[in-house]
């Protein structure tokens, strides 16, 4: 799945060997929708790590997360950052994530850059490492900053999805969700962990849930073992990955060979109203749905006759199905859609029966 790209081309689904700011300005402008980086933390651990038993621990002591110094970090930041900013369409976005040894360093060069910060979301850790030598607080998250490209930008944010996914609560900026541990954790033919910073799918899938939608193209310039790409090829995304160690490509490679992508009904997910279709009164009249002088009714027992210009008339008052609702209950609004009510059969049906009915056959057009 490792290839080389062609010029000018976008290349979907692969993973591209080399430096991801090399590889990133190769890239065409403005063609990503989303951007999910998890860069080096430049942790500047002093020696090796043990348990109260002795034992060593596996902590990122890897070439990767070595830096010279802060200034030669923050040269690396804005360098792939300002190549991330390219890339990303008028209305895409970008998640990265950091520890506290990076991530405050992360998010004043994103506003240096003119990204406007969206959110920081806290992944507390549910299982997260102890703090074996007793002389910190157990280090027990990891900060994410959502930003969109600019000031007023429009971006993606799927809020009902994110609300039926924590049982019809908003979701909150403070994320409860365990690390990667388990079958989750992918090994090296040694047995050995394969990476050390292993994202858990858990929180790719609920980045991607909240600000893509199918279709859209997600770029991980610090691909890893390739949980960015697993999720979106699950979620029904196309996604581009960046990896230079040719160890982490060759784990991603095998781990996306394994993945499939959900069935189409399974990538539906729960949408605003808002997002819908707008419906016409006026159109229910057109189709006969419901016909001149036919007689609504309120919750209350109020009438108001329907126009053939989609208007209603009743007691002293005519306008739209909202206009005369509000006038009925002295209220300053009101949704006609489920305040009005028709008689069907002896029974009384909400008008927005109606509309939804367009609006399904609206959906079932072909595009």
């Amino acid at each position: 799945m490792t290839k080389a790209k062609g010029v000018g081309t976008l290349p979907l689904n692969t993973i591209l060997a080399g430096d991801c700011i090399a590889e990133m300005n190769g890239l065409p402008e403005a063609s990503i929708d989303l951007i999910f980086a998890d860069p080096p933390y430049n942790l500047q651990l002093r020696g090796d790590l043990h348990r109260p038993d002795n034992s060593r621990v596996d902590a990122v002591d890897d070439h990767w997360d070595q830096f010279d110094s802060f200034a030669a970090y923050d040269r690396f930041t804005r360098d792939w950052l300002a190549a991330a900013r390219r890339l990303l369409k008028p209305n895409g976005a970008l998640w990265v994530i950091g520890s506290y040894h990076n991530i405050f360093r992360l998010g004043a060069e994103l506003q240096n850059q003119g990204f406007w910060l969206l959110n920081d979301v806290v992944w507390r850790k549910s299982n997260p490492m102890p703090n074996f030598k007793g002389k910190r607080l157990t280090n027990a998250h990891e900060t994410l900053i959502w930003a969109s490209k600019s000031e007023g930008a429009k971006y993606t944010f799927n809020y009902e999805a994110l609300k039926s996914l924590n049982e019809g609560v908003q979701m909150r900026s403070d994320w409860v969700l365990p690390i990667c541990t388990g079958h989750e954790r992918l090994k090296d033919a040694n047995g050995d962990k394969a990476h050390p910073t292993q994202k858990p799918e858990a929180l790719l899938h609920r980045v991607l849930l909240a600000t893509t939608n199918p279709g859209d193209v997600v770029l991980d310039p610090f691909f890893g073992t390739g949980t960015t790409g697993a999720v979106a090829k699950m979620l029904g995304r196309d996604f581009i990955g960046i990896e230079r160690e040719e160890s982490y490509r060759k784990v991603a490679e095998a781990r996306l060979a394994r993945v499939r992508k959900f069935d189409r009904e399974a990538l539906m997910v729960s949408t605003s109203r808002r997002a819908e279709p707008r419906v016409a009164f006026g159109l229910l009249v057109e189709r006969g749905m419901l016909r001149p002088g036919e007689v609504l009714v309120s919750p209350r027992g109020k009438t108001a006759k329907v126009r053939a210009d989609g208007t209603l008339v009743g007691p002293d008052v005519t306008g739209s199905i909202h206009q005369v609702g509000a006038a009925f209950e002295g209220a300053p609004s009101c949704n006609g859609w489920t305040y009005w009510h028709f008689r069907r059969d002896g029974k009384t049906v909400p008008i927005d029966i109606l509309r939804q009915q367009i609006r399904a056959e609206m959906a079932e057009r072909p595009n």
